[in-house]
């Protein structure tokens, strides 16, 4: 694997020509604020910053609507601005894994969608105001499966459908290419899903009349891994492909395991798969708007995705679904007088739109992934997630890839340093905490997943809050950070480590 040296003069252009699997390499220097602060002003995506409203430590303790917000100045009825330059400093925003920052995109489409409304009411389903930024309310859901096409690796916008949350998806989608048999029933997961994922693939499994004991086989890490209880390697999935390559028919994994952030050779583990007879299908939650993502040419079979996170539609916002063009044809058959399609659980929204207010009885699908659709989609779920994906539209996911790699690998390199001071003794005698995200830059997005000593949690969390640093836990002894590239700075990342760097040693 090459290396990619990081240095304050030339990070630009190596950050237009970061490749894959080149490790990024510090100076003795970088541990310093001034280096973080160079880097910044030097990244050509900071711009992207300014697209998003970050909340600031005075608002982080707001209790009751006032009709304010971050970055918008206020001032009392004497004129005095409320609050002060320390309260009014933003957050350090590492939560993009959990819920990405508001795009401030997002009210001026909300409010396009509300004056819509308001002003030509049932209309607005065929007719757009021509200076909106959205189009009709029938056409959204096209539109942004349009805006997503790059972000996920669509050949075209076809095979993408906006509908539902990540959950109904992956059950409607499941409904369509889990069919299982008598010798074909088991459904190849990793050993540690997330529980949404668990609870719809056992349902089915169930649904089905098959036992989730036998059918459900979780794919362990492998004995030879230097982190074996944490770490999947390539090779372990593979061999659980071998082991049922004979009963399996369907492999659903993550393609970012959300509690270590390990990212999965998606296109090795779909072709070997699919050469063994066994359909493939990717939750796409944690890497869909976080990594490059190759979707059709991969040859992947379905997957769905959450929009909530590093897409930043907000909370619970409507998802989105890929369903390969192979498997989205619809054919008139003569003889039966019927449209020939792949089964699915079908609704009045999935009926193409040319007869779809026919109101006929005859079910016509859309071509494409657009035919798995049930019902009418929210035009307030699909204004927001219009709005978010408009900010993608001003750079492309490789540029963001390159800048995640560099900022996450900052992040490592700095708590390494904290780990080497505690090795070299000064500091505490064994260290407080251990990076349980791959090291390889290839097998990771914008996370890192920090393991603490037992009982550190509640202490490190408290300092982490009180110093303005938003993180996610996740019970017993692990944090979660995630400097994303849209958003998050270098100097959030050496601020971070400063505050945690006290709380463990405190």
């Amino acid at each position: 694997m090459g290396e990619l040296q990081v240095d304050k003069t030339e990070f630009t252009t190596k950050l237009k020509t970061l490749l894959a699997g080149e490790t990024p390499v510090f100076p003795s220097e970088a541990t310093t604020l001034e280096y973080a602060q160079t880097l910044d002003a030097q990244d050509e995506l900071r711009h992207l910053r300014d697209q998003f409203i970050i909340p600031t430590r005075r608002f982080i303790k707001k209790k009751a609507l006032d009709g304010t917000i971050p970055g918008v100045t206020t001032t009392t009825t004497n004129g005095t601005v409320n609050g002060n330059a320390d309260d009014d400093t933003p957050v350090v925003y590492f939560v993009g894994n959990s819920l990405g920052a508001q795009p401030k995109a997002v009210r001026r489409h909300l409010e396009a969608h509300l004056e819509t409304w308001a002003s030509i009411g049932v209309n607005g389903h065929f007719n757009a105001l021509s200076n909106s930024p959205l189009t009709s309310w029938q056409d959204l859901a096209a539109d942004c499966a349009l805006k997503s096409t790059n972000l996920v690796g669509a050949a075209s916008p076809s095979e993408i459908v906006i509908m539902n949350s990540l959950t109904t998806n992956l059950h409607l989608l499941m409904a369509s290419f889990y069919r299982p048999t008598a010798t074909r029933h088991k459904i190849l997961l990793e050993w540690r899903p997330f529980p949404s994922d668990w609870y719809a693939i056992q349902s089915q499994i169930s649904w089905h009349g098959f036992d989730p004991e036998t059918s459900m086989v979780e794919i362990q890490p492998s004995s030879s891994s230097s982190s074996p209880n944490l770490y999947l390697p390539t090779s372990a999935i593979l061999a659980a492909i071998d082991a049922h390559a004979d009963s399996a028919a369907l492999l659903l994994l993550p393609g970012i395991q959300y509690y270590t952030g390990q990212l999965f050779d998606m296109r090795r583990i779909t072709a070997y798969a699919q050469a063994r007879g066994i359909v493939v299908g990717w939750d796409l939650a944690h890497a869909a708007g976080n990594v490059e993502l190759a979707l059709h040419d991969w040859n992947v079979d379905f997957a769905v995705w959450c929009t909530y996170k590093y897409i930043n539609a907000g909370p619970g916002a409507i998802a989105g679904a890929f369903i390969h063009s192979r498997h989205g044809g619809v054919e008139f058959d003569h003889a039966t007088n019927r449209h020939v399609f792949r089964p699915r659980l079908s609704g009045w929204y999935g009926n193409d739109k040319s007869v779809r207010f026919n109101m006929d009885k005859t079910f016509q699908p859309t071509p494409g992934a657009a035919g798995f659709q049930l019902s009418n989609p929210s035009a307030v779920d699909l204004a927001s997630l219009s709005a978010a994906l408009s900010v993608f539209n001003m750079t492309d996911m490789a540029a963001l890839r390159a800048k995640s790699v560099v900022i996450t690998a900052y992040a490592e390199f700095l708590l390494d340093e904290l780990l080497a001071a505690a090795a070299a003794g000064e500091t505490e005698e064994k260290p407080a905490f251990s990076i349980i995200t791959p090291r390889n830059p290839a097998e990771r997005g914008a996370q890192l997943s920090i393991l603490l000593w037992a009982g550190l949690l509640e202490r490190v969390s408290k300092a982490l809050a009180e110093e303005g640093i938003m993180f996610d836990a996740r019970k017993p002894d692990v944090i979660r950070i995630a400097p994303v590239p849209m958003y998050c700075t270098f100097e959030d990342v050496w601020r971070f480590v400063e505050v945690f760097r006290g709380a463990i040693s405190a």
